[in-house]
């Protein structure tokens, strides 16, 4: 009992001349050195700045003032509550926050918000004509491309664009295009047959 308070006694004695030791460094630093560092800290860091934009998500407007570093992704999910498009890797290698922007496929992941301005924002919401699905989810439930469901989404986005474009001319062809989707489940047979069903 008495070796454990002298160990406590001693890590705290050198836990203190440690921190005093490093706090005594920083003050022996030239004021010109934090100078360059601050400077070279504002013109590395864009700073936050609150900005009002304009967007049209699935044939609505929409007005909101965001943090200009927003990206499409987190406006979508935390400002708009459209959370059908997915956060998964979040650095545009997993293709699960797929969205159409103008009709051709975008990552939203890797897009800004302001950058989306005056532009026709399509997410999975807006996929389906009210009630009725779009022929390329119903392919999905069809031909088992769900499993998790987590990257459906995105999958189905891709899908569309992938008909859209006319690559569909191969099952290889259906790959390459839709390589930029990763499913962890292992859906990729009923997700290409599903696009083989819709571009028929």
């Amino acid at each position: 009992m008495k070796h454990s308070h002298s160990n406590a006694m001693s890590m705290s004695r050198r836990f203190f001349l440690k921190s005093s030791s490093a706090l005594a460094a920083l003050s022996f630093i030239p004021n010109s050195l934090k100078a360059f560092y601050q400077d070279v800290r504002e013109k590395l860091f864009v700073k936050k700045q609150m900005i009002p934009i304009q967007l049209e998500i699935n044939k609505k407007p929409y007005s909101l003032t965001i943090d200009s570093r927003a990206t499409l992704l987190d406006v979508l999910r935390e400002e708009l509550n459209l959370t059908g498009s997915k956060k998964g890797c979040d650095h545009g290698q997993c293709g699960a926050c797929t969205v159409h922007i103008n009709g051709e496929r975008t990552l939203s992941c890797l897009t800004l918000a302001v950058m989306a301005q005056g532009k026709a924002i399509t997410t999975i919401e807006g996929l389906a004509d009210g009630d009725n699905l779009h022929p390329m989810q119903e392919a999905f439930l069809e031909n088992d491309g769900f499993q998790c469901g987590y990257c459906t989404s995105g999958q189905i986005m891709s899908a569309v664009a992938c008909v859209d474009e006319g690559h569909t001319g191969s099952v290889e062809e259906i790959k390459e295009y839709m390589s930029g989707n990763l499913c962890r489940c292992g859906a990729y047979n009923g997700i290409t047959k599903a696009i083989q069903q819709v571009s028929k």
